[in-house]
């Protein structure tokens, strides 16, 4: 349920145990008639492994190839970060179970830049990483009908795949959910086929180096690790889209941590099983590497026209609901006075300003992309937006940190308490390493991005100031 008004920086936080309070009528983020529908807790949780397992795990096995062996180590670490930050939206949107996720934490706790902050780079992440992943829809594609040799064909195909989700958000939130949990369901069939079949056919001589690249372990983790972060990019995604969701304060928390743990074990035995069948030097080479496992472990191309078709699938349910996040947050701080005006309108439930907007930026980037020939396209856009994730995710650690610190009076079962600051802890420590990994070229165009963030909120700031 969605909790109207806003919450100035120096109001009670709301008691972590506290009842569920009804939204009141009126409330415009509501949203009724039949192109409407709160999600439960699958829905929700279809959102939330949907948006996790989207494109990234269809590709990033040949991503982190050059690695070593070692990403596998890295993708342990990463799934232990990942949980832990699962946990902490958790607990931050049973306190506040407001849409907007990351932003609406960290204004309540720091006030308004750090709430803008928090929503720019959010929206940031949101639509960088639509175009890599219809980047990543391209290579699956090319499996099925040859596009990558013809640059410009390959666009129009990555601009296509982008549009689909948008006009199933322009519908309405029925079917939003819909698409979502279908794709959820059809997608678990390739990852599940590679996850548990590939055991078969494992061959450990494939594996290669633990250590392939230049430089040191500790380093070779921290980068391929920046690459895998993409493919956890969703784990507040029920956070965000809370006041959409049914009984928020118990579900988004319950549907947060079960689409985490269910997609991180997919993910392990998936790129295990990848590792130990394609080999490493053609899998640093592969566009498509789940269809190539699959094409060694049953031989022929049946196989690899099955999962390239499943990833399309599963690649277009993703873009469905991130399209959905990418409007929630603007929507969030529009109706703060903190975003553009515009960004605060719904249609059917959708704030559908902001999903134009989105798939309008995330079309031109593509294009950009494809006219500039970057020969690692996808490479480069995952890690911008693995810096520009990593603000929003320290900014709402920040604010469950401040509130554990505040020694808060309704926490009087110790124990407790000591469980979710060592969660926290680990939760920020993983958001600050993944900083660290994202390297200086994606650092460099993240900072350029927020800063440009900056003078947009200095115009909002002047306007509410005016308008006051």
């Amino acid at each position: 349920m969605h909790v109207t008004g806003t919450v100035p920086p120096s109001a009670p936080a709301p008691q972590e145990s506290a009842a569920p309070t009804p939204a009141p009528a009126g409330d415009p983020s509501a949203g009724t008639g039949r192109h409407t529908r709160r999600f439960g807790l699958p829905v929700a949780t279809a959102l939330v492994m949907g948006n996790i397992i989207g494109g990234g795990i269809f590709l990033l096995p040949a991503s982190v190839a050059p690695y070593g062996t070692v990403s596998l180590l890295a993708f342990g670490v990463l799934t232990v970060g990942a949980v832990a930050l699962a946990l902490v939206f958790g607990r931050l949107a049973q306190r506040d179970p407001r849409t907007g996720g990351p932003y609406v934490y960290a204004r309540e706790a720091f006030g308004d830049f750090a709430g803008f902050l928090a929503a720019w780079a959010y929206w940031i992440t949101t639509w960088v990483s639509n175009a890599a992943l219809a980047v990543a829809a391209v290579g699956y594609l090319d499996v099925l009908i040859p596009v990558e040799g013809h640059r410009w064909t390959a666009c129009l195909a990555a601009l296509v795949i982008q549009w689909l989700p948008a006009l199933a958000n322009f519908a309405g939130t029925r079917y939003v959910g819909a698409v979502q949990l279908v794709s959820t369901v059809l997608k678990f069939a390739p990852l599940l086929l590679v996850a548990v079949g590939g055991l078969f056919f494992f061959d450990a001589g494939k594996l290669g180096p633990f250590h392939a690249g230049d430089g040191s372990v500790a380093g070779a983790v921290s980068a391929s690790a920046a690459l895998l972060l993409f493919s956890y990019l969703g784990v507040e995604s029920a956070a965000v889209s809370a006041g959409e969701v049914d009984d928020p304060r118990r579900n988004v928390g319950r549907a947060t941590v079960i689409g985490t743990a269910g997609a991180a074990l997919v993910y392990l035995l998936g790129t295990l099983s990848v590792f130990g069948t394609v080999g490493q030097d053609r899998l640093a080479e592969s566009s498509a590497p789940f269809s190539d496992a699959v094409d060694i472990m049953f031989g022929g191309t049946w196989g690899g026209w099955a999962v390239a078709l499943a990833a399309l699938v599963s690649i277009t349910g993703c873009l469905n609901g991130w399209t959905l996040l990418s409007a929630q947050t603007p929507y969030a701080a529009a109706r703060d006075g903190l975003f553009p005006a515009a960004f605060a309108r719904k249609r059917r439930g959708v704030p559908t300003v902001g999903v134009g907007v989105t798939v309008v930026l995330a079309s031109l980037l593509t294009v950009y992309n494809y006219a500039a020939g970057t020969a690692k396209v996808f490479d480069v856009l995952v890690l911008v937006t693995t810096f520009t994730a990593t603000v929003p995710y320290l900014l709402a650690t920040a604010a469950r940190i401040r509130h554990l610190v505040a020694g808060r009076g309704d926490l009087v079962d110790r124990g407790r308490l000591v469980r979710d600051a060592v969660v926290t802890a680990v939760a920020a420590a993983f958001s600050l390493w993944l900083v660290a990994g994202a390297g200086y070229a994606a650092v460099y165009q993240g900072v350029l991005f927020l800063f440009a963030g900056v003078l947009v909120y200095a115009v909002m700031a002047g306007r509410r100031q005016r308008t006051a």
